[in-house]
């Protein structure tokens, strides 16, 4: 009995024992811009409250206010209460949003609008507003970036929002957009009118400035929009200077544009300007030639021949009003393989120096007679610089059979069934070539 009391008295005035305090942080916010300014308020009951805020600082009690720089940080609540702690954590993001534009756009036309949050977000639904106007969305990739192509109407700030986050605004200025009808070139006689008309047509008024080989002419106004009449009695050159000048806020616009008038008919020993402007658009189509003058020389001939023979027409060498039409049509040709190579067409009696997959160079050859010239692939696997015999600076692809040099080089098939290139262009083929170089016979 005794024994029994003395263990009673000592359950009575055992301590009782106590629990960790139940706290919770209730923060004013967990997203926002910044540097991101938050209140950090304990929830529960505690004798005293300790914070870590993620960021390096430190704070005591139950509330809090903090301001975060950029990042994502983690705050860290220790409540006490009778020698007993709990934890309590909360996430802050404080993001900063960038966006970047081109200084320039043009009506009408998309630009390309870019920019980042961070830190990264991934999958963040971002909007575009184009001033007071959302005109889309998108998600972020990875690394938080977003990308946007609006379509420039008339001059707006650009923002993206990423709920209570704003991004600095970008404004691009807008040139109005110009749309021109001009004639790459015309011949005497014929009627040279150049179509001009500005978008929108309030953004500003046309001034139009010509010269005639050089000389100036009158000054044109046009408003938002006309056609120029310009006399074609002789062959020349026109150069005109269209320039907006512009109204509000739209930026000012200036472009170039250069047309000229031939003589119709051109062949061997032809001199002038119409020669020179021939010879600029055989160039610019990759046919093979010396270089760009006033003279229509032998190489020009060839030049005119392997473009014939390129459109199917009739080779004389020579060039007519329905050559020039062709001119005007015609675009770079694309070659049937890709890489680095030369390609040789017997159907149509071309060379095609292609490289990286596009043709650099049209030359006008002469392969088998007999239609000997073996077809297949082939590679180079013997050069000669200089003469060989009779071939001048070959490149041997088969057995005999080589693209060389010669001094005979007719619009039909006449060799013993090499491929004959002109004289003046075979040493620049064979610099040019290497050993194992890939040469498609079709």
């Amino acid at each position: 009995m005794r024994r029994a009391l003395l263990v009673a008295i000592f359950f009575v005035w055992a301590p009782a024992a106590h629990a960790a305090p139940a706290v919770s942080i209730s923060p004013s916010g967990v997203v926002g811009q910044a540097p991101f300014a938050v209140t950090l308020t304990a929830v529960g009951a505690a004798d005293s409250y300790s914070w870590d805020l993620g960021d390096g600082a430190r704070a005591e009690g139950p509330i809090v206010q903090h301001a975060y720089a950029t990042g994502r940080y983690t705050a860290t609540l220790t409540a006490t209460q009778a020698g007993e702690t709990s934890q309590a954590r909360v996430t802050i993001l404080a993001a900063k949003l960038a966006l970047s534009a081109p200084a320039k756009g043009t009506f009408d036309r998309r630009v390309r609008l870019s920019g980042r949050i961070r830190p990264a977000l991934a999958g963040a639904l971002v909007a575009l507003h184009a001033g007071e106007t959302s005109v889309a969305t998108a998600r972020t990739d990875r690394g938080g970036r977003f990308t946007f192509r609006p379509q420039l109407g008339r001059p707006v700030g650009y923002q993206v929002v990423f709920g209570s986050i704003l991004s600095n605004v970008v404004a691009p200025a807008v040139r109005p957009r110009l749309n021109v009808s001009i004639p790459r070139s015309r011949t005497v006689g014929q009627r040279l009118a150049i179509g001009v008309r500005l978008r929108p047509a309030d953004a500003g008024a046309l001034r139009v400035r010509v010269w005639r080989d050089g000389r100036e002419l009158a000054t044109r106004s046009l408003g938002a929009g006309g056609t120029i009449r310009l006399p074609t009695r002789r062959a020349t050159n026109y150069v005109l200077q269209v320039a907006v000048e512009p109204a509000g806020e739209f930026a000012r616009l200036i472009r170039t544009l250069k047309t000229a008038v031939h003589v119709p008919y051109l062949s061997e020993g032809s001199r002038g300007p119409s020669v020179r402007i021939l010879e600029r658009r055989l160039a610019g189509l990759a046919l093979a030639l010396r270089g760009v003058d006033n003279l229509y020389a032998h190489d020009t001939t060839e030049a005119i021949l392997a473009f014939q023979k390129l459109q199917g027409l009739p080779r004389t060498g020579r060039v007519d009003p329905g050559v020039w039409a062709r001119l005007r049509r015609a675009t770079r040709p694309q070659p049937r393989y890709r890489g680095t190579h030369l390609e040789v067409s017997k159907s149509r009696q071309i060379l095609f120096d292609v490289r990286r997959s596009r043709v650099v160079r049209i030359v006008h050859v002469s392969t088998g007679a007999t239609g000997n010239t073996p077809i297949g692939r082939w590679r180079i696997y013997r050069k000669v610089g200089g003469w060989d015999w009779v071939l001048w600076y070959p490149m041997y692809f088969l057995r005999g059979f080589a693209v060389h040099g010669y001094p005979s080089v007719p619009a039909h098939p006449a060799s013993h069934g090499c491929v004959r290139v002109p004289m003046w262009i075979a040493p620049r083929l064979f610099a040019d070539r290497p050993y194992g170089q890939m040469i498609y016979v079709y």
